[in-house]
């Protein structure tokens, strides 16, 4: 297909942003591997990657750094992917797992599990993030209802407000269930709302990634869905869309992408807020692209919060979801202030 000198040089802009934000993703790697309350030389790092270190290197670096780096990368990616449908459906750029009450789903559904079933507390790890896709399903559900009007369909300024309604109430709740767990249960779940990607182990990225991967290679299989959708629900159906019924099927996909991160990672706001703001600002609002700048940007956010959460307070550490917070929440209210 012929393309104009405008066309090559946008298209050349973009692959120029893809490619430096991986570069970026590899340095912040490199550097968070040896990030933490004990040093290790480089050369020892690089050779824990072949087996080649001492055990107890090897012991830090790929079972302890690895698994938990390469989940900060996958639960950003998906968040910020499930931002991007939330976003593109319902028409607000303030759309957020978090901020619609997702997140609080799927925590409280892990909540009454340990309430319940305090002595499965250790939760079989390909269960946890089925565990939170029910409860964020089920919240979604609630609010998508709450905000949708049979005259003129999901309403984004009731939406909006709605999602952070709902996520209030929820909060409370867990607040009130909390007092049915032991000190350690409870420890183990007030860090858990705080997003301190507590499941930094090799099983959890695995059970992450079969989620990340269908759920993600469906969505990006929706782009042009998503990009007929952003000139609103009357044009969308003059083309051939059924509205309403890909709304609700990319519903599902952005709530079980989030639900599996949220399962993981704990309670991680604004990635999926942040995400496709940098996406749109570098590459445009075609979803194509945005998608994919999108999962890189969310992914080398959360991943640059943790390694600053680790490094801020040493021995000690601030979670990632709190330092992705302090960035998110002045994000969050400048936006609100820009919106009509």
């Amino acid at each position: 297909m012929y393309m104009t000198v405008a066309e090559k040089r946008k298209r050349s802009r973009r692959i120029w942003t893809l490619i430096i934000l991986s570069v970026l993703i590899f340095c912040t790697f490199t550097y968070s591997v040896n990030a933490g309350y004990s040093k290790l030389p480089f050369l020892e790092v690089i050779k824990s990657f072949f087996g080649m270190a001492d055990a107890g290197t090897q012991l830090i670096v790929t079972e302890f750094r690895l698994p938990r780096i390469v989940i900060a990368l996958l639960v950003g990616a998906g968040l910020a992917v499930s931002g991007t449908i939330l976003q593109g459906i319902s028409g607000n750029g303030l759309a957020d797992p978090g901020i619609l009450g997702i997140n609080n789903g799927a925590g409280l559904a892990v909540m009454l599990y340990i309430s319940f079933f305090p002595s499965t507390m250790d939760v079989p790890v390909l269960f946890m993030p089925l565990v939170g896709f029910i409860g964020a399903i089920l919240t979604a559900f609630v609010v998508y209802g709450l905000s949708y009007s049979r005259s003129e369909g999901l309403l984004p300024n009731r939406l909006l407000l709605t999602g952070i309604a709902v996520a209030a109430a929820i909060a409370a709740l867990i607040t009130l269930l909390t007092v049915r767990l032991d000190p350690q249960n409870y420890q183990r779940y007030a860090e858990w709302m705080a997003g301190n990607i507590w499941a930094s182990s090799w099983q959890y990225v695995f059970a992450l990634l079969p989620w990340l991967v269908v759920l993600g290679t469906f969505a990006f299989m929706k782009v042009k869905t998503l990009d007929v959708l952003s000139f609103g629900d009357q044009v969308a159906t003059g083309l051939g869309v059924r509205v309403e019924r890909e709304k609700f099927v990319l519903l599902i996909v952005a709530v079980g992408l989030a639900a599996a991160c949220v399962s993981v990672s704990g309670g991680i706001a604004f990635i999926g807020l942040i995400g496709p703001h940098i996406a749109r600002k570098l590459v445009g609002s075609a979803h194509r692209w945005v998608m994919v700048t999108a999962a890189l940007s969310g992914g080398l956010l959360l991943l640059l919060a943790d390694t600053i959460g680790r490094l801020i307070i040493q021995p000690s550490e601030i979670f990632a979801g709190i330092v992705v917070a302090i960035i998110g929440a002045p994000y969050f209210l400048f936006l609100l202030a820009k919106a009509k």
